[in-house]
Order: C-alpha cells, then sequence, then structure tokens
C-alpha cells in the first residue's frame, strides 16, 4: 500500500492516473505513456513498469502530471 511517495506500484500509479482521465497512448520496452489534462493543461506522463517505483522516479511522475503532490499522498 502507498505511504506519501513510497511503495507505489505500476498498477496503482495507473489506476491513479485512470481517475483522473489520462489514458495509456503507448508503450517502449518497460514504459508506459500517459496523456491527460490537468487544469486545462494537456500532460504526458511515463511510468514504468516495475513492482516497486522508486520515490524519486515518483516525483517525476507527480511532476509531470500536474496533479499536486498532496493528491497523491491522501490516496490510500
Amino acid at each position: 500500500m502507498p505511504k506519501g511517495l513510497n511503495n507505489w506500484s505500476y498498477r496503482q500509479v495507473v489506476t491513479f492516473l485512470k481517475t483522473f482521465h489520462f489514458q495509456e497512448i503507448h508503450s517502449r520496452g518497460d514504459h508506459f505513456y500517459f496523456c491527460g489534462v490537468y487544469n486545462g493543461t494537456p500532460r504526458m506522463v511515463t511510468v514504468p513498469k516495475k513492482k516497486i517505483i522508486k520515490t524519486g522516479t515518483m516525483k517525476g511522475i507527480v511532476a509531470q502530471s500536474g496533479i499536486p503532490e498532496s493528491i497523491w499522498r491522501k490516496q490510500k
């Protein structure tokens, strides 16, 4: 279970992004690319398909998505 930005899996990230209407547009190797709009701004998010995504990588995903970190941290 995610705690803050720790212990997120690929599936958890994808489920979270889909709640904000992001859609997978393509993949390359073990990286999947999602496109969506947040606050009127188009966003592209790269998500590695890993069992556990490292905290630094999660910070990059958060920044790419444009969704505030506080919302990501509330996810359970």
